[in-house]
């Protein structure tokens, strides 16, 4: 049970003690937010460098199923040409020479065409062989890099959630001895001013939004022994001067 006969200020200094705790929880639950960003952020540029690879080895193949069908249709027509030749010893007339010779000849020129282009297809997949291994390398970097900084990552999500079950142990102890109604009002201000409930005052000004705070507030708080409360922001203020 809260002893009543604790005053306003004694109150102060526990909470000034519990935000100092919690000021610090807030701190690193922000950075424990952000890990997963990073992670993420990591593993997309990994997965980017994996899709430019994958991506190259697929056009490698393409360029290599082409060549191999340019091939067969190379082989084709070397066996047409052989056969139209065959005929040319059982042709009889001089028109039907003729036209198998113009046949041969256009069967040649195909074939010509189809040699160019296993001849282009074989530069391309020289060329993009080539960019393959640049990327398998330069893949293997990355995946070095992006293991290692994950490793990273994951020790700092470890060493901050042990950090914070530390801190919150230390709440838990530091909450021991605190008005329930004063260390609701705390935890409130606390929630939805991101983590700095209690702010010293600076002048006449306070510590949290730096707006006037009234004369007859702080003689309130240095009489009677009064919470002060920022009609602005609504932090509790104390007078470090008090404490």
């Amino acid at each position: 049970m809260i002893v009543p006969e604790i005053s306003v200020k004694d109150q102060l200094k526990k909470i000034i003690e519990l935000q100092k705790i919690d000021a610090e929880i807030y701190e690193l639950r922000a950075r424990l937010k952000e890990k997963p960003v990073v992670l993420g952020e990591l593993k997309e540029r990994f997965e980017e460098r994996r899709g430019t690879l994958v991506g190259l080895e697929e056009k490698l193949k393409a360029v290599q199923v082409q060549r191999r069908e340019k091939e067969l249709e190379l082989k084709t027509r070397e066996e047409e040409i052989a056969k139209a030749n065959a005929h040319l010893f059982q042709i009889k007339t001089n028109k039907e020479y003729t036209a198998k010779i113009a046949e041969i000849e256009h069967i040649k020129a195909d074939k010509s065409v189809i040699e160019e282009k296993i001849l282009l297809a074989y530069d391309e997949g020289d060329q993009v062989s080539s960019a393959v291994e640049r990327e398998k390398s330069a893949f293997a970097q990355e995946e070095k890099s992006y293991l290692a900084k994950k490793k990273e990552v994951e020790k700092e999500v470890k060493i901050i959630e042990d950090r914070i079950r530390v801190l919150e142990s230390q709440h838990k102890q530091g909450v021991e001895g605190i008005d329930p109604e004063f260390l609701s009002r705390y935890e409130r201000i606390l929630k939805h001013k991101g983590g700095l409930a209690i702010v010293p005052l600076h002048g006449n000004t306070c510590g949290g939004c730096y707006m006037n705070v009234t004369a007859q507030q702080i003689n309130a708080f240095k009489m009677n022994d009064q919470l002060v409360i920022c009609e602005m922001c609504t932090r509790i203020i104390y007078i470090e001067d008090d404490m």
